[in-house]
């Protein structure tokens, strides 16, 4: 059998088919390359204007979900889509329901300063105003014309008093004495029991005829005192309209368009009358309570609390970092003062939710569901499409503080989730809401197909990265030398990997070595000097396994002949970093029923695809040598120093011919290792890892005396597409000191390791003598004939016969 040529062990990339010097030449993508299913997916998604067409974009991280998503919003947005500033201002009539203003973007925060001036100007106009020397006058007038009214009113009750030897005494408001006079002095007890029964009844009923009319010319006081008041009010709301009435005016024309805010200015013009001692008050409590929530001393009634506010009219687009509820949903902050916990509209803050109103809101899938109540609330939201400002205090607990509750904000926006799939799968399953909510599965490729065209197109996405991340520009061999190593990242000759992260973090190694040495542009020799440095610095746990080899504590043989021992290969992971090694596999037969023992299944060792994988290759070596008389050979296999668990079936070929070695007595290579899965039919099956297993047994082979020239690894034919073998390994074939071999089935694995013909089955399934299947059948039918005389030499002694 022929070894694999050298094209075959690596795919080149070759530069005439790279139409540049370099990446500068070349136009950045403003695409992710390959991502042609997800973009279709959030194309399709942001054009619906349907509520429920949320996307969840599936893959694992370092695909550029996010870039692509943003990138993607950024070109294809539409800009026609109005945008809104939101805001709060104060309702007079129900203080705990604050009202919310919505205005186009850019508006709010004018308002906010309108409002403020106009503010900012009644602070200092009413208290000069109304201690102006005319308003005084005026107001003093009305006093005292209400005044002398009240005094000529009850002047005339106390003449009538007199005239009736009875004196009326007003104390306070409303209290009042009429006392029966003795001359010029009142009555006491004693004289005014002295009088005569008539005398009495006499000032008796006098005294309830003035009661009488005391009480109605109080009652007409009464009605002068709301008289006076109404007057003194109408007087303050002329004052004030003649300060602050053409300045609202001009608000009110200014806003004319937003019916909302006209009425706001109408409200807060009312209000004013209502509220004038804010301002002719100087008053501490305000600008302690401004100072310790960081806003202007304003009289809080009016300011307006903006909410949200686009610049421009742009579509807003949020990346939520840290989706916890308060920072998605929004708060309302309190303020102590003076021990007194105090909260109003002004203290409401916004959410993400709230900024990405009418826009996209871009957070991580299992960072919104790793947060309490988040994902409840943000399902509530997209479902009632409005947001709800709760305090999470207050669902938590049975606080009684007293808060306010805000008007909802009509909620009209695109949530992109990014996942991976487990995640997706679960809500899938365990959340009904979920495929309603989120219709569109953007669904992220890790490889794509490696084609003259699409190398052209990942060296405009290299260029991209380049220009994005501000790196030395490549030249075109290190171009080529990246798309072979995407190639090798996605273990296979016509793909390559789509793993953005991997190749960004390659350019930024690249470069840094490429600056090190003082070039002007990226070249291969950096990008090689970029992955050898990766590879140093994540394989100190493989170059002790290594050292172990060296010096002999692992028992290896890379040349000679050994009977039922066979060089396997295993591919072993340190925290992304995958290396391939050496495992000895052996088997010994004995006289039994034909069972295979898999001494790692027995002291479970073995995991489930291993157990498996034994089970089959047992199943074909019975379908062999098993099918009319019973096998009277049974077998053990095992991993020589293996001392933790084994998984996977990539051993069983090599576990087979180990057994075929050991039931026939023909030594196998040493010098020669394999790998590969086997099925009942006798079929080599594809395995992965296949590149790391290669050069695991190369390395192998150096360390173990060097390159004798006959050295080799066997692959299945199925993973030749996947070689993408290490230069060294390359280099080695072409000077014909190592070699790659490919089977298909497991009778060339046989003849290649044993170094004999397997063997084919005639008419009557006999096999040639001198091959490794006729001299097993050869052995067992002599074990059978044995077994004969045996049992016939048996029934001959045995009287019990006759």
């Amino acid at each position: 059998m022929k070894s694999l040529p050298l094209h075959q062990l690596y795919k080149a990339c070759v530069l005439k088919d790279l139409p540049f010097k370099t990446t500068k030449q070349l136009e950045p993508l403003a695409e992710i390359v390959g991502q042609n299913r997800a973009q279709e997916a959030v194309r399709f998604a942001l054009a619906m204007p349907h509520g429920g067409y949320n996307v969840y974009a599936v893959g694992r991280n370092g695909l550029g979900k996010r870039t692509m998503m943003l990138r993607y919003l950024e070109h294809h947005v539409d800009t026609d889509q109005q945008s809104h500033d939101w805001c709060y201002v104060a309702n007079f009539e129900e203080p705990r329901i604050p009202k919310l203003l919505q205005l186009p973007a850019g508006k709010g925060t004018q308002l906010k300063q309108d409002m403020e001036k106009l503010m900012s100007r009644l602070v200092k106009v009413i208290p000069q105003t109304f201690d102006s020397d005319s308003f005084l006058e005026r107001s003093e007038q009305l006093k005292n014309e209400y005044g002398k009214k009240q005094e000529d009113e009850l002047e005339k009750v106390a003449a009538q008093a007199k005239r009736k030897k009875v004196s009326l005494t007003v104390t306070t408001p409303g209290g009042y004495r009429l006392v029966a006079m003795n001359g010029d002095e009142p009555h006491t007890a004693e004289s005014f029991q002295a009088l005569t029964d008539e005398q009495r009844d006499k000032f008796e009923d006098a005294i309830n005829k003035l009661e009488k009319k005391l009480r109605q010319a109080l009652r007409k006081l009464a009605d002068w005192e709301q008289e006076y008041a109404d007057k003194q009010q109408a007087l303050n709301q002329e004052t004030l309209e003649s300060i602050s009435g053409h300045q609202i005016d001009e608000l009110i024309e200014k806003y004319k368009d937003l019916p909302d805010v006209v009425a706001f200015f109408e409200a807060v013009r009312a209000d004013l009358v209502e509220n004038l001692e804010i301002f002719l008050d100087d008053n501490e409590e305000q600008a302690a309570i401004a100072y310790a929530s960081l806003d202007k001393k304003m009289p809080r009634r009016y300011l307006v609390n903006v909410l949200v506010h686009q610049k421009t009219n742009e579509v807003p687009m949020v990346v939520e970092d840290n989706p916890t509820y308060h920072n998605l949903f929004g708060y309302v902050e309190n303020v102590t003062f003076k021990g007194t916990v105090f909260t109003d509209f002004s203290l409401i803050r916004p959410g993400s939710l709230h900024r990405a109103n009418g826009g996209y809101l871009l957070m991580d899938a299992i960072k919104v569901l790793e947060q309490p109540f988040v994902w409840d609330g943000l399902k509530r939201a997209l479902r009632s499409k409005s947001i709800q400002i709760n305090s999470l205090e207050r669902e938590l607990t049975l606080s009684g503080t007293i808060s306010i509750e805000p008007e909802s904000v009509p909620l009209d926006v695109k949530i992109v989730l990014f996942g991976d799939r487990e995640t997706w799968m679960l809500l899938q399953e365990y959340d009904s809401e979920f495929a309603e909510l989120f219709r569109v599965t953007a669904d992220f490729e890790n490889e794509m197909y490696r084609s003259d065209d699409s190398q052209l197109l990942y060296a405009k996405f290299i260029a991209s990265l380049v220009s994005e991340k501000k790196l030395l520009h490549c030249s075109n061999k290190a171009v080529a030398r990246v798309i072979e190593h995407s190639a090798r990242m996605a273990e296979h000759q016509d793909r390559l990997s789509l793993h953005a992260a991997d190749i960004a973090n390659l350019l930024r190694e690249s470069d840094f070595w490429a600056r090190q040495a003082g070039a002007k542009l990226i070249q291969d020799l950096h990008v090689e000097r970029a992955l050898e440095s990766a590879k140093y610095r994540s394989s100190r746990i493989r170059d002790q396994f290594y050292d172990s080899i060296r010096d002999g504590t692992t028992l290896v043989t890379t040349s000679g002949t050994c009977v039922g021992q066979v060089n396997a290969l295993s591919v072993l992971s340190t925290g992304g970093f995958e290396f391939g090694l050496s495992n000895r596999v052996t088997a010994t037969c004995y006289y039994g029923d034909g069972a295979v023992m898999d001494i790692e299944r027995d002291v479970k060792l073995g995991g489930n695809l291993h157990s498996k994988g034994v089970m089959i290759l047992s199943s074909w070596l019975a379908s062999h040598f098993a099918v009319n008389d019973p096998m009277h050979l049974s077998a053990s296999l095992t991993f020589e120093q293996n001392y933790g668990e084994v998984d996977g079936d990539s051993a069983s070929l090599a576990e087979l011919c180990a057994l075929i070695s050991s039931l026939s007595g023909i030594p196998v290579r040493q010098d020669l290792a394999i790998t590969g899965s086997v099925n009942q039919f006798g079929e080599v099956q594809p395995i992965g890892g296949v590149n790391e297993k290669v050069e695991g047994f190369f390395t192998t082979c150096q360390l173990k005396g060097g390159l004798s020239g006959s050295q080799g690894v066997i692959v299945p034919s199925t993973n030749v597409q996947n070689l993408m073998l290490d230069s060294e390994v390359v280099q080695a074939v072409r000077g014909g000191q190592f070699a790659v071999y490919a089977v298909a089935r497991v009778e060339e694995a046989i003849t290649l390791l044993l170094g004999k013909p397997a063997g084919k089955a005639d008419d009557k399934g006999r096999y040639p003598k001198q091959s490794v299947f006729g001299i097993i059948q050869q052995r067992l039918e002599k074990m059978r004939e044995h077994e004969r005389q045996e049992h016939a030499r048996d029934d001959h002694k045995d009287p019990s016969i006759h």
